[in-house]
């Protein structure tokens, strides 16, 4: 399978989920300012790391849904920071923006797999967590300084990194069962 079909199996599970939840509890998370969705990532990443390093999970989840969930929280911080918490969106319009937000995310890592050559298949899942990790500590760390940097890309190119390398991660939890 193709990566971009393989890519558009994730979407459509992650935004199963999404769609879920939305009709269990419509945009509530339209409440949270951006900072917080960063510490609601944070906790699904540092439960994924802490099933990998003790091999076990005391609830009766694994990684995987933990990375549904972070690709969802980070599309959902991305559609924050671009018009800030407030009211409930209604459903189409959570739709549209869910959509405009992780697709533009798989257009910016389609362009980066052109140019490093899929490089991610030879990398482990535990390293996409880790990376992960070190992307929100860069992300908490920009918006303690009310989100500016000198240098460094901002929070919206981090949380697109923090979805592709979550996609990358249940790409390779898929082919890991297949085998």
């Amino acid at each position: 399978m193709k990566t971009n079909e393989q890519f558009a199996l994730v979407k459509t599970e992650c935004l199963d989920i999404y769609l879920k939840k939305l009709s269990d509890y419509g945009t509530s998370w339209r409440l949270m300012r951006p900072a917080t969705l960063t510490d609601q990532i944070m906790i699904k990443a540092r439960r994924i790391r802490s099933i990998e390093e003790k091999g076990e999970s005391r609830v009766n989840e694994g990684i995987r849904p933990e990375f549904v969930g972070i690709v969802n929280y980070s599309v959902m911080e991305r559609i924050q920071l671009a018009i800030g918490p407030g009211d409930d969106l209604n459903r189409e319009q959570a739709l549209e923006w869910y959509n405009e937000y992780f697709d533009s995310a798989v257009r910016l890592m389609l362009d980066k797999n052109h140019d490093y050559d899929e490089a991610w298949r030879d990398m482990r899942i535990s390293s996409f967590t880790d990376i992960i990790l070190t992307k929100l500590h860069r992300i908490k760390r920009i918006e303690d300084n009310d989100g500016h940097t000198l240098a460094s890309e901002g929070v919206d190119s981090n949380l697109m990194d923090i979805i592709n390398y979550s996609i990358f991660a249940l790409i390779k939890l898929d082919e890991k069962e297949s085998e």
